[in-house]
């Protein structure tokens, strides 16, 4: 029997390390070609890696949370044959996903083998896919180790009462799935209902569950980047009342007539920013930090390249939508849902979630009043959407009711004073007030 190592694949974008999410197998078990060993996260995409040949799991180097460098030894199979090998890879880029290619490397000699002339056709390796290599039902979960699932899987059971410990795991490896969940919903240990000491309803069990979670994969990510971006930007927020009623009017006109593709309020602060950020260049840029030696340098674009927050099951993710300036209404519209659904099933590229200049996160229905959101660094302004509700409002006769919104902007104060933020969210407040205006080009001034 030979030894294959299968190496830690270079997915591109000048990325020298990885993190270790997971693992989809066990020392010791069988897998087959294209069954998925592991997956690996970048800071701009999630990779799967499978298995290039049929074999058996000898290494699994590292531990779920560690950083392994590219061409580092990922896993060991042995496989059929005589002889070590070793599998390296390398990035390619397939209609805008993020995929790696493998390429078999030198095969080392040693003391009981000699160094075959050409690979043997089992070690070419495999692409390695974002979520399209179909999973298939690994062995059930050794007794004692820690349930393996992923973080929306954990909430949901921790949101529904559910003890991962005693669901068995139909994934790789007996990972644990939402199918596995379904159904699971449990009474308390004791599994009583009835009249309870305040009259009736369900009687519960203390809870002294306890669980340590790492924060790992996106979660760290997400931490790494708001502790960069509160650390090192001195943020100022300013909140501006915005009357919708005019827009929301147009917006429902507008949905009327062209059913095939409906409007919300986003596509609509889109265009308002590429009205407005050409008078605001400050806020339509970088600041790229200095290294004691250097000054700091603020680097301006004339594209506007919208980020748009997008919560996901395993966190917050930005999805760019690319020269906002060439869009209208609706093709943003369409481009803005189809991003934020890439983000959502996770097969959006590592193209789609960088290089956004501004930034727009909105909570939807739940957006409150006011909100101080975290600027995306590097970028120096992110624009934040309240929740719109009908409120009572002095026309200097009497109240009446109008579609209210907040907007809650950040702006990096190193470079965008506070009488620069106010003038510019007072801008877009125009825009909004007065949708025409949204229409009318500078040439038709």
């Amino acid at each position: 029997m030979g030894r294959l190592t299968v190496k830690v694949p270079d997915v591109g974008e000048g990325v020298a390390e990885v993190e270790l999410v997971s693992w989809a197998v066990a020392d010791g078990q069988p897998v087959e070609r294209n069954q998925i060993v592991a997956e690996v996260m970048t800071d701009k995409a999630t990779v799967e890696i499978p298995s290039p040949v049929d074999g058996i799991v000898r290494t699994l180097s590292g531990d779920v949370g560690d950083k392994l460098l590219v061409g580092e030894a990922l896993f060991v199979l042995e496989i059929e044959g005589e002889g070590d090998q070793e599998v390296a890879a390398e990035a390619v880029s397939v209609a805008g996903e993020a995929t790696v290619a493998g390429a078999p490397a030198a095969v080392r000699a040693t003391a009981a083998a000699p160094v075959p002339t050409t690979p043997p056709a089992a070690a070419t390796a495999t692409p390695a896919r974002v979520a399209t290599i179909p999973r298939s039902t690994g062995a059930p979960r050794p007794e004692g180790r820690r349930p393996t699932a992923t973080p929306a899987v954990r909430r949901r059971a921790r949101e529904s009462g559910i003890d991962l410990r005693t669901v068995v795991g139909t994934g790789p490896a007996g990972r644990i799935t939402h199918e596995d969940l379904d159904g699971v919903f449990r009474l308390p240990a004791d599994g009583r209902r009835g009249p309870g000491p305040t009259g009736g309803g369900l009687v519960r069990s203390p809870d002294t569950t306890v669980e340590d979670q790492p924060v790992i994969g996106l979660r760290r990510r997400i931490a790494e980047q708001m502790v960069a971006s509160t650390t090192t930007i001195p943020h100022i927020t300013y909140v501006e009342e915005v009357d919708m009623t005019a827009l929301e009017e147009l917006r429902a006109e507008l949905n009327d007539h062209a059913a095939a593709v409906r409007l919300t309020i986003l596509p609509f602060l889109i265009r308002a920013l590429v009205k407005v950020l050409p008078d605001f260049p400050m806020c339509n840029a970088h600041l790229l930090d200095g290294d004691g030696s250097t000054p700091a340098t603020l680097r301006t674009f004339g594209g506007v390249h919208v980020g748009v927050a997008t919560q996901t099951g395993g966190g917050l993710v930005v999805p760019v939508l690319r020269h906002a300036e060439s869009e209208t209404l609706w093709t943003a519209a369409t481009r803005v849902a189809d991003l934020a659904g890439a983000a959502r099933t996770g097969t959006a590229g590592a193209g789609e979630l960088s290089g956004s200049t501004i930034t727009i996160t909105s909570l939807g229905a739940l957006g409150g009043l006011i909100t101080t959101p975290v600027i995306n660094k590097p970028e120096t302004t992110i624009v934040g959407v309240n929740k719109l509700a009908i409120r009572p409002t002095w026309d200097g006769d009497r109240f009446v009711p109008r579609q209210m919104m907040n907007l809650s902007s950040s702006f990096d104060h190193r470079v965008v004073d506070g009488w620069d933020a106010a003038n510019f969210v007072h801008a877009l407040k125009r825009l909004l007030e007065q949708p025409a205006l949204l229409f009318i080009e500078e040439s038709d001034r």
